[in-house]
């Protein structure tokens, strides 16, 4: 489930050197959040609200500064407390409430997340946050955590409180030119949006997760309001226009997230349609027409929702998360959304309300936000402690792959510890690519090497090092990673067709093996194990696994591991130990004769190495074995259940390479 949507405009005066109630703005407001709400509890999708809210943000923000300016000097110290006073308590209470929601509700393996975002969220870094993970490839297989949404909000205050520090900045040069600060403060926004917009649809093309919650690429919807809330008392339209425009507007908003894969194509030049729609609505204004689209936005229905919007924001998320997790759904029916929808209404009323009570509410927000950071780092402690155990794998209770019946004893490892038990090949010996921007990385030998063996691949092979490394280290061999997230080793983009960043990767990680010469190359056998026989074994593989003969290199394929369609270790701390349901029946994802077995194009330099023993019995592929977690997540193997597989493969490697 993906988190995106907006985090609603802090409520303000209308725009421009002249003050003007818009009442459809509040309208606006209600629209946008309805939709993201929406979208989220019943579709699973994003519906480009997110970015009408940055839009009416810019709006109101431009606005207010420059009548600032036409008043006295810009008070920077009292707009960056009034901002954090009007949205700091409605978080913090949101975040509180969602701490001890989440420590009841909430699996263990998802606790340290939740913690490491919840203190992101606090502190308005949200969206760097996700950003980070979403180029931490372990971290790219988290969970929607229950404050995931905090991305748009943070946000919105990094902007908020850069924006008076750069309007003195304007109103200085400004006046130092003998200019008009509105003038210079047009060519900056103007500026800003071109930079933004362009910086945003590279990035977008190149790394979309990673742009999605980079400031940077949406600094351009924040600047499409300010130069809206600079002209749009000067723009002279005909009632019969504004009409047309404001219900162009609207319909445009809404369709957006039927219409477009908000999720995978935004922030890029696709996000100039939601941006736009919002910009029609507010050109139209008030049209003064019984048939305008004003007059619904304008409605007090809509206009108490806008007021609401904020909280509303804030709340249907987390309680969505958690009413997902407690009845252990994908998806929300009818009845069970509009509940969800019914108490985050309720909670938003009722949070409105508290934070409308203090008389200071910046200090107060400062007091909430020690509070909030005070109940968080307990819980984190918490979860730390249950990191840790003195189970040792490898002991008779401990056996992990090669165990059979055994006692229940403690899982390793932990289970909230579980999302961290990676394999960390990137605290080996690194060093980039010749010819890629990307590290390889050697596992250390305290001598020459008796062999050098490249695993090469997406995560698939980066999780079975854990199996290779206690061999390698017995036998003096040197592991070499190549690996490249949901890219594996072929000669086309698997995972994302014609993806050119792993079209490049691939040549240079070929390249880079031909001038290395390794003892062995281990890589992928097959490819996409789920419920349904649908593995197999890519024309793509075979071509690689051929021009590695033609260099005379021997190839170990691998047989990959099954994928679920849940966590299996959420589902052992939900259900129990032992529950059949956590695992998956092993005819439903391996079939009696693997994919690569029946193709007869497979060069002679290849073996094949079978790991469905290891990871499956005769009848189930299990979530735990042998008091071990097989899996870190919804398809990877925890380093601890790879390593565990060593002693039962050791043999069989050995023999398949010669050795």
């Amino acid at each position: 489930m993906t988190s995106t949507g907006p985090a609603p405009a802090v409520p303000g005066p209308a725009v421009a050197t002249q003050r003007r109630f818009r009442p459809e703005l509040q309208g606006l407001r209600a629209v946008a959040v309805a939709l993201v709400v929406v979208y989220h509890v019943w579709f699973n999708r994003v519906s480009g609200g997110v970015d009408v809210f940055f839009v009416i943000t810019g709006f109101l923000l431009t606005g207010q500064l420059l009548r600032s300016t036409e008043r006295a000097a810009v008070p920077v110290l009292r707009q960056w407390a009034r901002t954090l006073g009007r949205l700091l308590p409605a978080a913090l209470i949101v975040l509180l409430g969602t701490v001890v929601g989440g420590a009841l509700v909430l699996p263990e393996s998802r606790w340290l997340q939740a913690v490491r975002e919840v203190v992101a969220s606090s502190l308005f870094l949200q969206n760097w946050q996700l950003a980070a993970d979403s180029v931490d490839y372990a971290a790219q297989n988290d969970v929607a955590s229950v404050v995931q949404h905090f991305w748009s909000l943070s946000i919105q205050v990094q902007v908020m409180l850069a924006a008076p520090v750069l309007m003195v900045l304007v109103v200085a040069a400004a006046r130092g030119a003998g200019a008009s600060p509105r003038r210079y403060l047009t060519y900056l926004l103007g500026g800003v949006f071109a930079a933004s917009l362009a910086f945003s649809v590279v990035l977008t093309a190149a790394d979309q997760p990673f742009a999605y919650f980079h400031t940077a690429t949406r600094l351009w919807e924040f600047a499409f309001g300010g130069l809206l809330a600079l002209v749009i008392d000067r723009v002279r339209l005909s009632a019969w226009l504004r009409v047309r425009l404001g219900w162009t507007g609207l319909v445009g908003l809404v369709s957006c997230g039927l219409l477009l894969q908000v999720d995978a194509v935004f922030p890029g030049y696709a996000a100039l349609w939601p941006t736009t729609c919002a910009a029609l609505v507010l050109l139209a204004g008030d049209t003064g027409s019984r048939a305008g689209a004003d007059r619904i936005l304008a409605s007090a229905p809509l206009r108490r929702l806008g007021d609401l919007s904020y909280s509303l924001y804030l709340w249907h998320w987390p309680l969505l998360v958690l009413a997902l997790v407690w009845t252990r759904q994908e998806q929300l029916g009818l009845g069970a959304g509009l509940t969800v929808i019914a108490v985050a209404l309720a909670l938003s009323v009722v949070t409105e309300r508290i934070v409308q009570l203090p008389k200071d509410p910046f200090r107060v927000a400062v007091a909430g936000l020690a509070v909030v950071l005070a109940v968080t780092a307990s819980w984190q402690l918490v979860a730390l402690s249950r990191t840790s155990t003195d189970a040792v794998l490898g002991s008779d209770l401990h056996p992990g792959a090669s165990g059979g019946d055994v006692p229940e004893a403690d899982l390793l490892p932990t289970p909230a510890g579980v999302t961290d038990d990676w394999v960390r090949v990137e605290n080996w010996d690194c060093a980039p690519l010749a010819r890629f921007d990307w590290n390889a990385c050697r596992l250390p030998v305290a001598e020459e090497p008796q062999r050098r063996i490249v695993l090469v691949g997406d995560s698939h092979v980066q999780q079975f090092a854990g199996a290779l490394v206690p061999i390698a280290e017995r036998a003096g061999w040197q592991l070499i990673t190549m690996v490249y997230g949901a890219c594996p080793f072929s000669t086309v983009s698997e995972v994302y067709p014609d993806e050119q960043v792993c079209l490049d990767w691939n040549e240079a990680a070929a390249a880079e093996i031909a001038d290395l010469q390794p003892d062995a190359v281990v890589t992928l056998a097959s490819r996409d194990v789920r419920a349904g026989l649908t593995e197999q074994t890519p024309d793509g593989f075979v071509q690689r696994w051929q021009q590695l003969a033609d260099l005379g290199i021997p190839v170990l394929a691998v047989r990959d591991n099954p994928r679920f369609d849940h966590s299996p270790a959420d589902c052992i701390q939900q259900v129990g130990r032992g529950a059949v349901e956590c695992g998956i029946a092993r005819a439903e994802v391996y079939a009696p004769d693997p994919p690569y077995a029946v193709r007869t194009d497979v060069p002679e330099n290849v073996t094949f190495l079978d790991i469905a023993d290891a990871v499956c019995d005769d009848a189930l592929c299990p979530a735990e074995r042998g008091n071990v977690l097989v899996y870190m997540d919804d398809n990877h193997l925890t380093a601890t259940y790879a390593t565990s597989m060593a002693p039962l493969l050791e043999d069989r490697i050995r023999g398949s390479l010669g050795w």
